[in-house]
């Protein structure tokens, strides 16, 4: 599978990083019950159809994604990049609260080392914005950590162009996470212009929307706790138009023989500011069918066609 450098000081990522959201399980903004089985055989078979990096985080299942992860991984550390996040933490009650003060950050990555039973992180990241707490403070703790050997890049996720400037003053960021779909363009108005011209690496989440973008989501086959339930994208009058606009890709993607789900992944690696695009799965079949997308290329024509309907 192509590989692109992160940013400017960054490593090489497959074009296609395996997300791991959904196999933490139910939790506040979980996707339901999981098999733990399927998800082990799950990251297992991504690696094998040669993706090689998986990103987590602790607030996934309230730690469990990391513990999947781990037990997925067994002898296989030391070929794999691995990424984890800090910021969300949640207390007895299942409440989750952002916290980037240092103290939680050192705490957090303690405890995800010991879920993940690694020595260190390859890409640790800020979840979201912390605005009780002073980004230059936040910023500052996790450099100590790359001093420390107990991360080797750092990034940040969800944050907007000021936050990254303020933390680029400090020392460079190495990645942004943000969201990012052809049903989601914020960033196109700002945050991936600067990335770009300031060598941050971009491995954009979401791109299929959650499901919306696969031409096989079905909102009655979603579990009760689903967080999709109280997302917009998945509320009506936004279902039916959504909908509407996935049916019209269609010949797109088979003029490419390949599925919407494919095509939706491709059309975000088009954008040059892409490092790799995060893509979740839950079984072997998904794997299976996620990395199909890194084989469209698509075309000018293909791209202004797909523009007009936006």
């Amino acid at each position: 599978m192509q590989t692109r450098k992160l940013g400017k000081n960054g490593p090489e990522i497959t074009v296609i990083g395996l997300g791991t959201w959904a196999i933490g399980g139910p939790w506040q903004f979980g996707w339901g019950e999981q098999d733990d089985r399927d998800s082990i055989l799950t990251i297992q078979k991504s690696l094998d159809l040669g993706i090689n990096w998986v990103d987590t985080a602790p607030v996934y299942g309230f730690g469990h994604s990391e513990e999947i992860v781990c037990e997925a991984l067994k002898g296989k550390r030391d070929k794999i990049i691995l990424a984890t996040k800090c910021g969300m933490v949640w207390n007895d009650r299942g409440r989750v609260n952002i916290n980037l003060k240092p103290s939680s950050i050192r705490r957090e990555i303690e405890d995800s080392l010991r879920r993940l039973d690694t020595d260190y992180v390859d890409l640790y990241q800020f979840h979201w914005p912390d605005p009780k707490t002073d980004v230059e403070e936040s910023w500052q703790e996790m450099i100590k950590l790359k001093e420390e050997g107990k991360v080797r890049y750092v990034g940040v996720s969800n944050f907007d162009v000021p936050l990254l400037e303020k933390c680029m003053e400090i020392h460079h960021v190495d990645s942004l996470q943000p969201p990012y779909s052809m049903l989601e363009r914020d960033v196109e108005k700002d945050i991936l212009s600067y990335c770009e011209k300031n060598g941050i690496g971009v491995i954009a989440y979401s791109p299929m929307q959650a499901g919306l973008l696969t031409g096989k989501f079905d909102k009655s086959r979603l579990a009760p706790d689903d967080w999709r339930h109280k997302d917009q994208h998945f509320k009506e009058p936004n279902l039916s138009r959504n909908l509407e606009f996935v049916e019209s890709l269609k010949p797109v993607a088979e003029r490419h023989g390949k599925s919407i789900a494919n095509l939706a992944v491709a059309w975000v690696l088009a954008h040059p500011a892409i490092t790799s695009a995060i893509v979740g799965a839950r079984n072997t079949d998904q794997a299976e069918e996620n990395v199909l997308a890194a084989e469209i290329k698509l075309s000018e024509d293909d791209l202004n066609e797909i523009a007009q309907k936006l």
